[in-house]
């Protein structure tokens, strides 16, 4: 019942003349970030950062959410009419939209993408409402201990149930933790990793590596594959769109299971494109017509849009409650709240609550509109596909080169942006997750902090992680998630190995 008294109250702060606009604006250049193969949300994410300084960080978090799920939905849309995938997470969706769409079904196989999509943005904020009290309310019993068990936790989760190898993560994850480390160390004020350049004396900007990760390494990676858009009729039939909204209840078993896989996956670290793919698997072995998926079945439209969404809000609640962001675009937000002095946990609840609940009522008012606005654009954003790429890809570059400049107006920071643009298209064409270095470089002072106040404490004892209930049992968890899965993986490796010998005897 407190959940909804303050609920109603953040209602009152997000329904403003400016924060609708700001909602509109946000979910259209979301959509465009979407549209665009080579941008993404991350990304779109860390160029606006620099224009929201002016804004009141409630006003800047809003817009910032906004073009998060409009980027959401955009991805959705290439899928479906060019089999691009304009997000990671929208892959999935390709497998059954793209074949629905050829056959002559373009406004269903889009209806079916948005509402789902809309279903579980939905869930993922019912969720958030729901547990961000209590969330926030358990996290107040951490110290330095728990909240290093935390981000102990944070990393070992990437580890094991990361997509990527192992051994990958876990070089993605050192490469984030020696970045965070360059500069003047706050705790002994010693200088680190500045090799004599003096440019680096108060370290390497958040923002800027991400902009060169994943907008100039993305946009490499895209030149280098080339593109070749082939889309399908864009029109949108409004009878057709209300048959298939009549359709949705059809597939509510679906859509519930795909809704918790996202909730799981979103508050883990696991994110919407794992998300994406887990549940479009579960639905086809759940299907009797499993076989029939890849052909343009509506259940895998279904499955993977509402976990991709349910899983991208849901990351939201361990970023603000904890401080701890379990996906990119999370970690990139979170990078934002701390530059505009906001330091998400338990205390953002207690001081700033107009700020949180605000937030939180306005995912559901950006959600309808982002549904609203997507069945609109669609045509448009069809139409800004056929632009040739050699003239929308100066165009990313030169919004990802403006970005990294306005950030600090330091001309060593373009260089910076050139640098890892190419580390991230190394990386990207290696297969090494890009993910746990952003969250690595957000983590790492804080964790490095954490490590620090313990071991005072402690008097350098490793023992405290263990003194108390609450920090043994994320400890624990924290090294179930780092081995049993690659056990399993092990495990299930060997029975093949055996089915196959017997197979050849």
């Amino acid at each position: 019942m407190e959940n909804l008294d303050l609920l109603m109250h953040g209602f009152g702060v997000a329904i403003t003349p400016l924060h609708l606009l700001l909602m509109v604006a946000g979910v259209l250049l979301g959509l465009v970030v979407g549209v665009l193969p080579g941008l993404g949300a991350p990304n779109g994410v860390s160029l606006l950062i620099p224009l929201t300084f002016s804004l009141d960080p409630t006003a800047a978090i809003i817009l910032l959410s906004s073009m998060y799920w409009g980027a959401l939905f955009g991805g959705s849309t290439t899928s479906i009419l060019f089999n691009i995938p304009g997000e990671p997470s929208s892959v999935a969706t390709t497998f059954d939209g793209y074949p629905m769409a050829r056959s002559g079904q373009s406004t269903r196989a889009l209806t079916l993408a948005f509402m789902s999509a809309g279903i579980g943005a939905l869930i993922g904020v019912i969720v958030i409402t729901l547990l961000a009290g209590w969330a926030s309310r358990f996290a107040l019993r951490f110290g330095a201990p728990e909240y290093f068990a935390v981000y102990f936790l944070a990393f070992a989760a990437f580890i094991g149930m990361g997509s990527a190898s192992a051994t990958k993560t876990v070089v993605s994850l050192t490469a984030g933790l020696l970045l965070a480390s360059v500069g003047m160390d706050n705790v002994t004020g010693e200088v680190r990793l500045t090799f004599g350049f003096s440019d680096l004396l108060g370290g390497i900007s958040f923002l800027v590596v991400v902009i060169g990760l994943f907008g100039i390494g993305e946009l490499l990676a895209t030149v280098q594959e080339g593109l070749h858009f082939r889309g399908v009729s864009s029109r949108i039939d409004l009878r057709d769109m209300l048959r298939t909204i009549a359709e949705l209840p059809r597939y509510w078993a679906t859509t519930v299971r795909s809704g918790l896989v996202g909730i799981w996956m979103g508050i883990t670290p696991g994110g919407p494109t794992a998300a994406s793919f887990m549940s479009y698997g579960i639905a086809r072995q759940a299907s009797r017509k499993g076989a029939a998926f890849g052909t343009g079945r509506p259940e895998g439209i279904v499955a993977p849009e509402t976990a991709d969404h349910s899983a991208g809000t849901c990351a939201m609640l361990p970023m603000l409650a904890l401080g701890v962001p379990s996906s990119a675009t999370a970690a990139v937000m979170m990078g934002g709240l701390m530059i505009w002095g906001l330091t998400p946990g338990p205390m953002l609840f207690a001081t700033k609550p107009d700020f949180v609940w605000g937030l939180i009522a306005s995912m559901y008012v950006s959600n309808i509109v982002g549904v609203i606005l997507v069945l609109l654009t669609v045509p448009m954003f069809a139409a800004l596909l056929r632009v040739p790429f050699s003239i929308i890809g100066p165009m990313i570059v030169a919004i990802c080169f403006v970005g990294g400049y306005t950030v600090s107006s330091a001309t060593f920071d373009l260089w910076v942006v050139l640098v890892f643009g190419l580390v991230g298209y190394l990386l990207t064409r290696l297969d090494y997750p890009l993910a746990p270095l952003v969250l690595a470089m957000v983590l790492g002072h804080k964790a490095e902090n954490a490590f620090f106040q313990s071991m005072v404490l402690s008097d350098g004892s490793l023992s405290v992680f263990c003194e108390t209930a609450l920090c043994s049992a994320i400890m624990a968890i924290g090294l179930a998630l780092l081995v049993v899965p690659k056990l399993l993986q092990l495990v299930a490796r060997l029975r093949h190995r055996g089915a196959v010998g017997q197979e050849s005897h």
